[in-house]
């Protein structure tokens, strides 16, 4: 979120931010309703000060005078309570604008369309190479008894699964590997519930404009998130935090939800684009500098990187474009697995900077040291989100004989076994 003041200091910016985004937003419309709001804000407070000011006179005034006075100031009131809701209508459409204003991306970010025009900036790996004819993740499950599709979808709906055997072992292994590795970087392990308020969505940006990706229980007036994001940004909401506080470091593991609106026909086949998923999320709130929160965007980035190297998968990373990163976001760099059955990459993590366009939703801030109050910076980056993941795991770790390669690293949270096999 923008604050108005700074969006009319920075106008040519930001409509330059809203361009390269590709994001319809009328700069007309806001500047219009501002001036409104302080029109309409300039006649209250002259009201307000008629009608103290008249009040005034009342008890002075002879018994003759006061009748007259005392319906002068009803008229003064009635005057007052017509225009306060107009100015809240307009109060309010003037925050719904703000909320979908865009943020001003880094200079650094590649600006570009879609995620046709990403930047890759990293390849790390070697391709595997089969000297059999290797099987689809769908196929492998299949095989070898590790997941159910037809009958679960019949109780479920469509794009559910439901794991079986050795793979809910090596989901539970991979989020236990992922918290671990968190744990020894300093991060506060969370489990953290997917049901939130509205006002957590709005915090995080996911409203007001992607409510069509949300479920939504009308009788609890509660959705379910689509990550731990959602939660973990809304926990110090309104509070002021000392520096010293910062950072503060959540890992937040729980079970999210999508309703993949608008994907309709697109990856229906297997666990590439489900209604539920296990996500631990790396979420990070630091000081409001440019500089720290680069830090921390490295930082997080190469947490994640650490995690895919050591589950042996090849990938690489692209910087999104301006047209890929979001309303929100300043920078965003994506890390991307090898899936031989498609040969191509995927996208597994998904790592980015708001600077303080989440915390001005918020409201959280922090005391520096000379005593003033900022705007505290965001960011976030999946840790480890399955069962997308174990698409590239089973498809690069898959042998001739149906059975998977267990990546050293992991063996330890799966008895010590090298193969998975039926």
């Amino acid at each position: 979120m923008l604050d108005v003041k700074f969006i009319k200091e920075n106008l040519e910016a930001v409509k330059t931010a809203a361009k390269v985004k590709n994001i319809n937003f009328s700069f007309d419309d806001l500047l219009k309703l501002d001036k409104d709001i302080s029109e309409l804000k300039v006649q209250v407070q002259e009201l307000q000060e008629k009608r103290n000011a008249h009040s005034k006179k009342i008890p002075k005034a002879s018994k003759e005078e006061r009748p007259a006075l005392i319906e002068e100031g009803r008229a003064i009131g009635t005057e007052l309570d017509a225009l306060k809701p107009g100015l809240s209508e307009k109060e309010a459409q003037l925050k719904l604008l703000l909320l979908q204003a865009p943020m001003i991306p880094s200079d650094k970010a590649p600006v570009g369309k879609d995620d046709t025009d990403n930047v890759e900036v990293k390849l790390h790996g070697t391709l595997p190479k089969f000297d059999f004819k290797p099987l689809d993740h769908v196929e492998i499950l299949e095989k070898n008894g590790w997941a159910e599709f037809e009958k679960i979808a019949s109780v479920s709906g469509s794009r559910s699964y439901s794991l079986r055997n050795d793979m809910v072992l090596l989901e539970m292994a991979m989020h236990r590997y992922a918290l671990e590795k968190l744990k020894s970087k300093g991060f506060t392990l969370v489990s953290t519930p997917s049901l939130a308020r509205e006002e957590a969505l709005v915090g995080t940006g996911h409203f007001p404009t992607g409510k069509d990706q949300v479920y939504y229980l009308p009788e609890d007036d509660l959705y379910l998130s689509g990550t731990a994001e959602v939660q973990l940004n809304s926990l110090h909401a309104k509070d002021i935090l000392q520096e010293s506080d910062l950072p503060i470091l959540y890992a937040g593991y729980s079970p999210c939800f999508r309703r993949e609106a608008g994907s309709y026909g697109r990856d229906v086949r297997g666990l590439i684009r489900v209604h539920q998923f296990m996500k631990v999320e790396q979420y990070v709130i630091c000081k409001n500098s440019a500089e720290e929160s680069d830090k921390w965007h490295k930082m997080l980035l190469e947490t994640s990187e650490e995690i895919v190297q050591d589950f042996e998968l090849p990938y690489r990373i692209v910087e999104c474009c301006t047209g890929d990163m979001g309303t929100g976001k300043v920078r965003m760099f994506d890390i991307e697995c090898w899936v031989p059955s498609e040969e191509k990459y995927r996208e597994t993590h998904s790592c980015s900077q708001l600077h303080d366009w989440q915390s001005r939703r918020t409201h959280t801030r922090y005391r520096d040291g000379d005593g003033k109050v900022q705007f505290v910076h965001t960011l976030n980056n999946t840790a480890i989100a399955t069962p997308r993941t174990l698409v590239p795991f089973l498809e690069c770790h898959q042998q001739e004989d149906g059975s998977v390669r267990v990546p050293e690293k992991l063996r330890p949270y799966l008895g010590g076994v090298e193969f998975l096999s039926k």
